[in-house]
């Protein structure tokens, strides 16, 4: 039975913080019309060295389209000032896909008859190790959106067995309270992702049937929230494809800024991830988001947040996977399951889904290299 919930509502034991951040973004992105930018605001933005918010918009309107390749080239100088030629890797490791949220779109729902799983403690430490042998150093974990089948304490008992084989640790997980990133961090974990799919409330509603992933609100703020929790870093984004493509990147960009605007101190990544096909359902595609979108995206997220990582995940192919690295992207991921475990053996679960580049570390490593650039592991040093 559907819950028939109002989606702005808090429910019992969400955390309110005091924060102007959501109407401050949902307020521009209401107010951004793409349609109204022509040839001229686009080279006016191409023409400054600092990106302001309204160069943001004009790089991410249908009229800046014919100058991507002049885009890209100053994307790609921004990245090389930042980062020189550094590609940071890591991998994702789904350790439960319980989930009692029903999003129609992703294949963790809880309505989706898929094979659940959740590793114990010894099986999140034979995967981990598995993946360290490989080299890798950073390492991303993930549940579903289940407190019951992957409570905080859990969730903190594999960051403490992360700790032991990465240098950098972050979390995908449900949205939580101040206090209990907190937690996390104490117990190891140096970053929290959290992807707000469409910024557009009223099309979220009709996205987000049941669970707490139904409150707009909570999962907003989840990044300041972890931010005033001691977290080091936080990462945004959009599903693209869910909604209007346009806003929603301009929405992710423009939350990031501010939070990286009211906090200096913490480190802000973005992710550009397309909708993908889910089990049980191959019609999820995403909704005119081709690649050509996809790269005035990342581009214009480079020039809007110059120091921010920027991941491509194996949601996008290897050829465009390889090149976007030379231009904007930081981060890739590498040597990837989304299922349940699946590194020490065979997945134990179902996967949220389907990947289109399923490289090796190795691969990926030599890939990156191929490119003129250099793969880095991490460049953390903890005393």
């Amino acid at each position: 039975m559907t819950e028939k919930t109002n989606h702005m509502e808090y429910m019992e034991g969400m955390e309110r913080i005091d924060s102007t951040v959501m109407d401050e973004v949902i307020s521009a992105m209401n107010a951004y019309d793409y349609d109204a930018y022509d040839v001229s605001d686009v080279r006016r933005a191409l023409s400054h060295d600092t990106f302001t918010v309204e160069d943001f918009k004009a790089v991410l309107s249908p009229a800046a389209l014919p100058f991507l390749e002049e885009i890209a080239q100053k994307a790609q100088a921004e990245t090389r000032k930042h980062f020189g030629n550094s590609i940071y890797m890591f991998t994702p490791l789904y350790i439960a896909n319980y989930c009692e949220n029903y999003c129609i779109y992703c294949g963790f729902n809880c309505h989706n008859k898929i094979h659940r799983a959740k590793l114990n403690a010894e099986e999140i430490e034979k995967e981990m190790k598995a993946i360290s042998d490989t080299g890798l150093q950073e390492i991303l974990i993930l549940t579903g959106e289940s407190r019951k089948m992957s409570d905080v304490k859990y969730i903190g008992e594999a960051c403490k067995i992360a700790r032991k084989y990465f240098k950098l640790v972050g979390i995908e997980v449900y949205p939580m309270n101040s206090d209990e990133y907190a937690y996390l961090h104490e117990c190891g974990a140096d970053f929290v992702t959290v992807f707000q799919e469409t910024y557009n409330s009223d099309k979220y509603e009709t996205l987000h049937l049941a669970g707490h992933k139904r409150v707009f609100p909570y999962r907003f703020n989840a990044q300041e929230r972890a931010v005033m929790g001691g977290m080091r870093g936080v990462g945004f984004g959009a599903l693209l494809g869910l909604d209007d493509f346009r806003k929603d990147a301009f929405a992710t960009g423009y939350h990031a800024h501010l939070i990286q605007r009211k906090y200096p101190h913490a480190e802000i990544a973005v992710s550009c991830p397309r909708l993908r096909p889910i089990i049980n359902n191959d019609k999820i595609n995403p909704r005119d988001v081709h690649e050509p979108q996809l790269l005035q995206i990342i581009c214009a997220y480079r020039l809007l947040l110059p120091y921010a990582s920027i991941t491509i995940s194996t949601r996008e192919g290897e050829r465009f996977r390889d090149n976007i690295i030379k231009i904007a992207a930081t981060k890739i991921s590498a040597g990837v399951s989304t299922g349940i475990g699946g590194r020490d053996g065979e997945e134990k679960g179902d996967a949220q889904f389907e990947i289109s580049d399923g490289r090796s570390v190795d691969e990926v490593f030599g890939a990156i290299e191929r490119q003129g650039m250099q793969p880095v592991m991490s460049d953390y040093i903890y005393v």
